[in-house]
């Protein structure tokens, strides 16, 4: 539970600086991991820590397209900056370049022939490299490499 305690202690320095947004985004953080843990009546994994943050970064796109129809600059920049702060606790993602290495070394491995077998290698990557993956980009990558290859 080191990613929990660290927005804790992230939220409580946040306080002490008076950094209102770092104080409410993560606030936000802890409140959908707190729910989370009811919902499956246990502590969450690194892993759903990683999808919990991953889904907020993807609300907050979301509401990004919204705000700047809607000609809200002032709103688009607030959610930029969350975005930020929700960057900072995602480990570093693969390059592509290092992703299409491991996708081939996968592929190798597990013996895959075709589309087919497309699931294991995801899955083999995506337990490999757990939240440093992001999976529609691996398999886009995974569909290409087995389409030409």
């Amino acid at each position: 539970m080191e990613f929990k305690s660290r927005i804790e202690q992230g939220l409580k320095e946040a306080i002490k600086n008076r950094d209102t947004l770092r104080v409410s985004t993560y606030r936000m953080l802890l409140t959908a991991i707190k729910n989370k843990e009811v919902e499956k009546i246990r502590e969450i994994t690194e892993d759903e820590f990683f999808s919990i943050v991953r889904s907020s970064i993807k609300q907050r796109l979301e509401s990004i397209e919204g705000f700047k129809k809607g000609n809200r600059s002032d709103l688009v920049e607030k959610e930029e900056k969350e975005i930020e702060i929700l960057k900072e606790l995602l480990p570093e993602t693969l390059s592509e370049e290092e992703l299409l290495k491991e996708i081939d070394e996968a592929i190798a491995s597990l013996n895959v022939t075709g589309k087919k077998d497309m699931g294991k290698v995801i899955k083999f990557l995506l337990g490999k490299y757990p939240g440093r993956i992001d999976g529609k980009v691996l398999s886009e990558l995974v569909l290409k490499r087995l389409s030409t290859g």
